[in-house]
């Protein structure tokens, strides 16, 4: 009898304990149902780097209602580095006082008012690119401080990550965000060191491939112990990423340089037209309460913008290159598709493409068939809105030097 009773206590013990493991246990996995085509918005960093306070935040909100951003798509607001002020006797962070004087909850507040979400940042080491606070050591309380704000969005950095296991520090900030309880995006930002495309599409909600985009289209900024890039040097980076894409966990190669001063219209138009077939977040990087009516109308052409958001969270392929001269191609919904015709070079280039000799399969991504013997398509120019014809004949087109040609294909009867 001594023995089963030692037996029956030993069960209990150990279903008590695995009881309490269960309890205890940690949940790695971000929050879920959002981002379900790549963010929208805009981010401080790539303008005004650490000059941020709360008026600028404010104009900004205004702006992206009144030149019709919103109402494009672009939802969050996301401020970068440098709003942080100290930390408390208890360890919860403050924004800067004297930059952000009305506290950040005010300011979500406003940004909600507007119909727009916002967006903050912080970094897994000690100390923030900028040199201010890290989370290290702090996740759950600087999480449930950006939820008693009402945080939208977290951009999460890698400095000061000296020991650090990337996969694991990025778990720990996910556990932490999912613990406090709000829908918050997060955006894992390593520079692509760690190949976070492979660990992280349970992580977060999408993920940086290469370090910073620098504010040209076709050139590398040297600093010594870290580079930037151009335009097509990030893009370039993204070859063999697109299997890892898809809604809810999205490559990204970087805030847009558009509007900043630097770009022809023509590298603007690449430029966008590029992020849209990579199905890459669409993060302004611009002073949108001033800019020119061509960025404007880059920033908010819905049709390329529609081959971004597309249900089908398909990242485009690159179909043929000649050197200087790219052929993309991104399955979309209702057998539609989108073609982009890159020209790298600075002299523009006359094709003749035939449809029907250039049919394929996407077989890493999609499964899907492009096949003209068996379905017409009418063509769309979606940078002029001009039909084009249909996929019957063969397509003579010119593309401008460092430009783009983006058309989409429709499904015809």
């Amino acid at each position: 009898m001594k023995k089963v009773a030692i037996c029956a206590f030993l069960v209990f013990c150990s279903l008590l304990s695995a009881q309490e493991k269960n309890k205890y246990a940690q949940d790695y996995t971000k929050y879920p149902n959002l981002a379900l085509t790549p963010p929208m918005g805009w981010n401080s960093w790539n303008k005004f780097a650490c000059n941020v306070d709360e008026n600028l935040i404010k104009e900004i909100a205004d702006a992206m209602v009144s030149t019709g951003m919103r109402d494009a798509g672009y939802t969050y607001i996301n401020i970068d580095d440098c709003w942080h002020g100290d930390r408390d006797a208890n360890g919860f962070i403050h924004p800067d006082p004297k930059r952000f004087p009305s506290g950040m909850k005010a300011l979500a507040d406003y940004i909600h008012s507007k119909g727009l979400k916002i967006g903050i940042y912080s970094d897994a080491g000690a100390l923030t690119c900028g040199g201010r606070p890290g989370s290290r050591g702090f996740e759950n309380q600087d999480t449930k401080t950006y939820a008693d704000w009402g945080i939208d969005y977290l951009k999460y950095d890698w400095c000061s990550s000296e020991s650090l296991s990337a996969e694991g520090a990025y778990k720990t900030i996910a556990a932490a965000l999912k613990r406090a309880g709000r829908p918050i995006v997060l955006s894992i930002c390593e520079w692509g060191d760690n190949k976070p495309w492979e660990w992280g599409k349970n992580i977060g909600h999408l993920w940086r491939t290469t370090g910073d985009i620098y504010n040209c289209f076709d050139c590398i900024e040297d600093h010594g112990t870290w580079k930037s890039f151009g335009v097509l040097q990030i893009l370039d980076k993204q070859e063999g990423l697109r299997k890892f894409a898809g809604p809810g966990h999205w490559n990204d190669p970087d805030m847009m340089e558009i509007g900043n001063g630097k770009l022809t219209a023509g590298e603007e138009r690449a430029h966008f037209s590029m992020w849209a077939m990579l199905a890459a977040p669409l993060i302004a990087g611009n002073d949108i309460r001033n800019m020119n009516a061509e960025t404007l109308r880059v920033l908010t052409n819905k049709k390329v913008i529609a081959v971004n958001q597309d249900k089908l969270g398909v990242q485009g392929l690159k179909y043929k290159d000649d050197g200087d001269f790219e052929i993309w191609f991104k399955p979309l919904e209702k057998g539609d598709w989108a073609v982009a015709f890159l020209n790298r070079s600075a002299t523009p280039k006359t094709y003749n493409f035939d449809w029907k000799n250039n049919q394929f399969t996407d077989d890493e991504v999609s499964k899907l068939t492009f096949n003209t013997s068996n379905q017409n398509y009418g063509i769309e120019n979606l940078w002029t809105d001009k039909k084009m014809g249909n996929t019957k004949k063969s397509f003579k087109f010119t593309v401008p030097g460092k430009d783009i040609l983006m058309l989409r294909l429709s499904a015809a009867n």
